[in-house]
């Protein structure tokens, strides 16, 4: 992406933050702030909970990691710039699908023969990601000539073409069956089902993939974090907020669509490969126009143009299906699977459909918003007290006024008599 931006957003220096007590804020006020403790406890929080939940929680948080990267991605793209894509899954499909290409060895499995190049499994998670940006790159011409509407029916057609190749392209996605995903591998560490005992707890391949998946969803989120706060951020917000006027400024409109669209697709690769390490199996049919629009239903709810909007929108719309199934038997109205009456993903699209509505009429900023206001919310000040007013002197008896002179009549004309 080019580095050129609007002169109409020139940097400004930011206010220097003030304590408290007034003056500049030094490391240690930084530290005691309530957001600064909270930030620690969910560190320490998300890194000793494969100690403690079972594999089904595990799962659901690796996919909320997933679906949180593919958010980012795409709130850049959508949130950020203002640009529309349908086609978010498409991309997740081939960082996939590639991955599985990449790394996978030639085999015959359910009457397919499948390809695979048996590449290391660290370097061909590291090409699907490239490959997703290429397949981003070939449609960014068009995604940098168009804008609203028209950029989603565009993109909504890579999800029609993307079915009809995973569905038929047998050789490379295995058809309908889909094909098993080799597991990672890096530095000789195995993420498999391979059990590793740590601390007295037997480690599996969902406990593995946990500590991957943080680093990934953390060096994503500090990466799009960086972009936005810095003058390209500046400069996607200004084609977001009026296109011509950024053009007229010298912000080259069509260059920075095309590389946001880029790198919201390799985004979307990086999700499509930790989804498909955490299945361990790639399936056509989960890569369709329901998981596209969850995705835009994550940064809405979250918070368009936010990277905690995105997270927090991709774990409240992951995780709720889970929730839904894991106590199905206890919710009023919700059923188990198979059995008949409301499944567990229709009554949670139902819901998170209701939040998205109540989100666009009610909480604009979605719900990272919320919670930022609230911390930014500023204390009343303090009324000054009033001076005190000095208590009334006596005052000396006023001088007596002078008498007036009296003003001498005006002299007589000569010629007037007397």
């Amino acid at each position: 992406m080019s580095d050129t931006t609007a002169e109409a957003a020139p940097e400004t220096p930011a206010a220097p933050a003030t304590a408290p007590g007034g003056g500049a804020e030094t490391l240690t006020d930084r530290l005691r702030r309530p957001r600064t403790y909270a930030v620690l406890v969910g560190s320490l929080l998300l890194l000793v909970l494969p100690f403690y939940l079972d594999r089904f929680w595990l799962q659901a948080g690796l996919f909320a990691m997933a679906a949180a990267i593919g958010a980012i991605g795409l709130n850049m793209l959508t949130g950020a710039t203002g640009q529309l894509s349908m086609g978010h899954a498409f991309f997740l499909a081939v960082g996939a699908y590639g991955y599985c290409v990449l790394a996978g060895e030639s085999s015959t499995e359910n009457g397919h023969t499948l390809t695979g190049l048996g590449l290391p499994t660290w370097l061909a998670a590291i090409l699907a990601v490239l490959l997703a940006g290429a397949a981003g790159g070939l449609f960014s011409p068009i995604a940098g000539r168009l804008r609203g509407a028209y950029l989603g029916i565009a993109t909504l057609a890579l999800i029609f073409i993307g079915q009809h190749v995973l569905f038929n392209a047998g050789s490379l996605t295995g058809g309908y069956n889909g094909r098993a995903v080799p597991p990672l591998s890096l530095f000789g560490f195995t993420f498999d089902d391979t059990e590793v005992v740590v601390a007295a707890v037997p480690f599996g391949s969902s406990e593995k993939l946990w500590y991957a998946g943080l680093l990934a969803l953390l060096l994503s989120a500090l990466f799009a974090r960086g972009v936005l706060r810095g003058r390209p951020g500046r400069a996607m917000n200004a084609i977001r907020d009026h296109r011509i006027a950024a053009g007229v400024m010298g912000v080259p409109v069509a260059r920075y669509r095309a590389g946001v669209f880029v790198l919201s697709s390799m985004y979307a690769g990086l999700a499509g490969v930790l989804l498909a390490l955490v299945f361990q199996r790639t399936v056509p049919e989960y890569f369709g126009m329901i998981l596209s629009l969850e995705y835009l239903a994550m940064i809405v709810i979250g918070g368009l143009g936010s990277v905690a909007g995105a997270v927090i929108g991709a774990a409240f719309v992951t995780l709720l299906p889970q929730v839904f199934t894991h106590y199905s038997d206890s919710l009023p109205l919700v059923s188990a699977p198979g059995t008949g009456g409301l499944a567990p993903g229709e009554a949670s699209r139902y819901l998170y459909g209701a939040a998205v509505v109540a989100v666009v009429l009610f909480l604009p900023g979605g719900l990272a918003r919320l919670g930022l206001a609230r911390a930014k919310k500023p204390s009343a000040p303090k009324k000054p007290k009033a001076p005190k007013k000095p208590k009334a002197t006596k005052q000396s008896a006023a001088p007596k006024r002078s008498a007036v002179p009296k003003q001498s009549a005006p002299p007589k004309n000569p010629g007037e008599k007397s």
